[in-house]
């Protein structure tokens, strides 16, 4: 071989390993950014996760007053008489202690076609509910969380602030 060839060679290597080097600190850059924008979507992913359990998990207020449930046992029990859709009842006809607020199938229709629920959710414990301040709304606006009302027969009920405060307590006491 001669020299001048070997020298293009070397010339020819030598910039194939530029070029690498250069692929290589380019790779490495993006590499870094590719690291960033992992890490950035982990933090995204972790605030959304932060922020969805502190709307699903309930939220834990200080407990309610005996003085509070009553008035909600009152409330629920002889104003609302909720236990008239939502408990079952037994064979005579009174109310089933042991499933006291814990759902039933409405045994009843409206005579014209029109939206209606058949059955009445459990209410003990408020499972509907993630946390009580959209319970409140509900009993204080007669609205859901999407500003829905409830299907007939559901009343819409309009309770004042302390009312509704009482009438949740009461709900969140009782066993699901």
């Amino acid at each position: 071989m001669t020299k001048k060839r070997i020298e293009s060679n070397v010339v020819r290597w030598w910039a194939m390993d530029a070029d690498v080097f250069r692929l290589f600190r380019l790779w490495r850059i993006a590499r870094k950014t590719r690291m960033k924008s992992k890490l950035f979507l982990a933090l995204l992913v972790l605030a959304l996760g932060l922020f969805a359990l502190k709307i699903i998990i309930p939220a834990r207020a200080e407990p309610a007053s005996d003085a509070q449930i009553k008035r909600g046992q009152y409330l629920v029990e002889r104003v609302a008489m909720c236990g008239e859709c939502h408990t079952p009842k037994t064979d005579q006809g009174e109310y089933d202690r042991t499933a006291w607020l814990q759902g039933d199938v409405l045994d009843y229709k409206p005579v014209h076609p029109m939206p209606f629920a058949a059955v009445a959710p459990g209410i003990a414990g408020l499972p509907t509910f993630a946390t009580d301040e959209l319970a409140m709304k509900f009993m204080e606006t007669g609205t859901n969380a999407l500003d829905k009302r409830a299907m007939p027969p559901m009343p819409q009920f309009r309770f004042n602030h302390d009312d509704a405060v009482a009438v949740v307590a009461y709900l969140r006491s009782l066993k699901r």
